[in-house]
């Protein structure tokens, strides 16, 4: 509310605007289960054409939609715009990077904004083609609850209190089996345990879009995820309803479609029996199109002279033409645009290791479709950094999807992977990822990389079966190969008819595109996509079953090049070794500053990391080099190795002094080998017993229980003379005016490194000076070994 008050000051009156907060208009969605959903309209972003921030607990998306009043001219599709960023204010956090502010999408976020646009594209009329632009913003986030199964009802509701037209609502959930039981929209926290993920968007009536994985879930077990995460979503699309009620809007009037009923029928008439013909020639997709495309030219030509016929209509028009006859003859001959029958593949060859210098390769081809797949195995260093707004941390398993031009005879510039990319690499990963091995098995950072060679649809299917191939000639040992199929639909809303193995036409002209991967025991990712009102169950059932069977057979095909992981890595693939150590001497192998860990790296040519985990630290040596690995593991165990009294060592010498030689018997570690401890019989000098460097056996016979110092011996490892009668291990001290003695009693000190407890020694007085003294030698670097 707001209104207009005087206020006298002086001899003046000021008028000044009053406004009060607006009372929004709400609606909550209960989940049945203690949580609540929240749609609010009315109060944010009122300029918008529709806006809605959803609520979840701590968590706020604010989704708004505009859409401009015209359609711009000689537009025959839908420009429709989905996006959705995290703010990193929403978690407490600042971007990293030189701007530290957010800037283009990251992938998840452009993952999710195809989830979102997927299930809204197919809602807006055929006919309406202004420019509309949807963006779904997280302004605030509950640590445990996931916003990307809220972004699309967020969006839906946006358009629902919006005048642009649409023939929703819609709304999209997660649902996952956990501990036997399907849960909507469960938190972070559970998921660990799911083994089904899925998301999937509907209507009140029917369902437009599934993306989710699986363990190896079976067709039954999928559709009744699909059909429970249905019953949610209805309860959602009717809180939309009653959203849109309250608010009391109703849809714009447009025209944005010009007709020349003429033109259609010439068309018509002159095209559809040459179009049908080429339709059902089996030709090529090349000769196929150029066929197409001969008799549009000649229905041009035909033209009376000096007629020219509007080109957009035509083009509008013929296309129509080829839909309905494409359609027909599949539905009236069950025959397709390559003879195929409906349930048959493409034929397919393959074959692994067709580049010899990667760590493992494949080229999958079926039918005009080819992938050549590379997988590189690389160490914990090369893991993907995370920074995101909700998700932050590593990922070690990536697989990135290259489309390149020249794969369907075209020519444009590269400008990177596009959504479609980052939408088909997403998909092909979640399906291998289910069959990788724990990582204490395959330490390796894993990147697959499918360059799409020649695409005719499904080329995403085939990254699938080429990574599959691929990860099994790296030596990768995977739990089972993996293959992939896309589906299709087509129908006149009485007749069905199912297609496997689809083309690249009858996608785009088809009703439904349904992609399922899977090994021999199971469903491991799908993906559908509905252009209809309408799946019935039946048919849902019809996809899935057939679409077994043509996964089962593409994966006999797989098996003929390759059938299982090699028992090994290839020859070129660096060897990963895992230590595990205790948390105490992580510092001890990194060293003061690296210095440890990196000479270690340094000598041995290899790449070395430390995790901590729990009570102990992981390390991971990554090298091609046998020779280094060994001498990288000898130096780690040294150093994470706890001295036992009584074992025997082989040290070095590392100084000498008067009273003995201090000996690195582990790495990092040096104990004292006192004079008297050399030999059974007495020595009266050092001088050319030892040098500096030599390898000697050393047994460790005390560890000083205050200081952690270490006394060695190699007299204990000699036989004693005979008659020589037994003495005390140790020998007396002499008293501290003797020099020698002296010298004899810092025999006591054990470890060099740790030398903090000589100012609390006030008996021996400051001896801060003693580091200048010529006869010890250049002892810096003891603290380093310590440690």
């Amino acid at each position: 509310m707001g209104g207009i008050a005087p206020l006298a000051v002086g001899q003046r009156t000021l008028r000044i605007n009053l406004f009060m907060k607006p009372k929004p208009i709400t609606q909550t969605i209960d989940l049945g289960d203690g949580r609540q959903i929240t749609l609010e309209t009315g109060l944010l972003a009122k300029q918008a054409d529709g806006a809605v921030v959803l609520k979840m607990g701590d968590t706020m998306l604010l989704a708004t939609v505009v859409s401009a009043k015209e359609a711009k001219e000689d537009v025959d599709f839908m420009p429709l715009t989905v996006d959705y960023q995290e703010k990193f204010a929403s978690t407490g956090k600042i971007p990293g990077g030189f701007l530290k502010r957010e800037g283009r999408l990251s992938d998840y976020e452009i993952l999710i904004s195809r989830l979102i646009d997927r299930a809204l594209r197919p809602m807006f009329p055929e006919d309406y083609h202004a420019d509309t632009q949807v963006q779904v913003t997280l302004i605030s986030a509950d640590k445990d609850i996931q916003p990307d199964a809220l972004a699309g009802l967020a969006a839906s509701a946006a358009l629902a209190v919006s005048d642009v037209p649409f023939n929703g609502p819609i709304s999209e959930v997660r649902v996952a089996r956990i501990n036997g039981h399907f849960i909507v929209n469960p938190s972070i926290s559970q998921m660990a345990q799911a083994d089904i993920d899925i998301i999937v968007a509907a209507t009140k009536d029917n369902v437009v879009m599934v993306e989710g994985e699986a363990k190896e879930c079976s067709e039954d077990e999928l559709a009744a995820a699909i059909h429970f995460a249905h019953e949610a979503i209805k309860i959602q699309c009717q809180a939309q309803l009653n959203l849109r009620a309250e608010v009391g809007v109703s849809p714009r009037a447009y025209s944005h479609e010009r007709s020349d009923a003429a033109l259609q029928e010439a068309i018509e008439s002159f095209c559809y029996d040459k179009v049908y013909a080429v339709a059902r020639s089996g030709a090529p997709k090349q000769e196929r199109s150029a066929g197409f495309k001969q008799v549009l030219q000649d229905f041009i030509a035909s033209r009376l002279e000096g007629e020219t016929p509007d080109s957009f209509l035509t083009r509008k028009y013929f296309h129509d033409v080829e839909y309905r006859a494409m359609r027909n003859m599949i539905l009236d001959e069950e025959r397709r645009l390559d003879g195929r029958k409906l349930d048959v593949v493409r034929p397919i060859w393959c074959e692994v290791g067709y580049l010899p210098s990667p760590h493992g390769s494949a080229v999958f081809t079926r039918g005009e479709t080819q992938s050549l797949t590379s997988v590189t195995l690389g160490s914990k260093d090369d893991e993907q950094m995370l920074d995101g707004a909700m998700f932050a941390g590593y990922n070690r398993f990536m697989l990135h999807y290259n489309f390149p031009s020249f794969s369907t005879g075209e020519t444009r510039p590269n400008r990177g992977p596009g959504r479609r990319e980052i939408g088909h690499g997403n998909l092909a990963m979640r399906s291998l990822k289910q069959v990788l091995p724990p990582v204490e098995a395959c330490p390796y950072t894993i990147r697959i990389v499918s360059d799409i060679l020649e695409s005719n649809g499904s080329s995403s299917m085939a990254t699938v079966c080429a990574g599959s191939l691929a990860l099994m000639d790296a030596g990768v040992q995977i739990s089972g190969p993996v293959s992939g199929i896309a589906m299709g639909l087509i129908t006149d809303g009485s007749r069905f008819k199912v297609l496997s193995d689809i083309l690249g036409d009858e996608d785009h002209l088809g009703d439904m595109d349904f992609k399922v991967t899977g090994t021999a025991k199971g469903i491991t990712a799908c993906q559908m996509d509905i252009k209809i009102d309408g799946l019935p169950a039946a048919v849902l059932s019809k996809a899935l079953a057939q679409a077994a069977e043509g996964r089962a057979h593409i994966l006999n095909e797989m098996n003929k090049s390759l059938a299982a992981p090699r028992e090994d890595y290839r020859p070129q693939v660096p060897r990963i070794t895992q230590l595990k150590i205790d948390r105490e001497f992580i510092g001890a192998v990194i060293g003061p500053g690296g210095k440890i860990i990196q000479e270690i790296q340094r000598e041995t040519n290899s790449t070395i990391s430390i995790e901590e985990v729990g009570e102990f630290g992981m390390v991971q040596i990554y090298t091609a080099d046998k020779t280094g690995m060994d001498a990288a593991v000898r130096r780690i165990t040294g150093i994470a190795a706890k001295a036992e009294v009584g074992a025997i060592y082989t040290g070095k010498v590392r100084s000498i002094m008067p009273f003995g030689a201090f000996v690195e018997f582990l790495p990092g570690k040096d104990g004292l080998l006192h004079i008297s401890e050399i030999r059974w019989e007495r020595l009266e000098t050092m001088d050319g017993v030892y040098k500096e460097g030599d390898q000697i056996q050393v047994k460790l016979v005390e560890v000083d229980p205050k200081t952690g110092k270490f006394r060695l011996s190699t007299k204990a490892l000699l036989p004693r003379p005979e008659g020589m009668p037994e003495t005390s291990e140790r020998p007396p001290r002499r008293d501290r005016d003797d020099r020698g003695g002296d010298r004899r009693d810092r025999g006591d000190r054990g470890e060099r490194g740790d030398r903090g407890d000589r100012g609390e020694r006030g008996d021996r007085g400051d001896r801060s000076d003693r580091s200048d003294r010529s006869d010890r030698g250049d002892r810096s670097d003891r603290s380093d070994r310590s440690e």
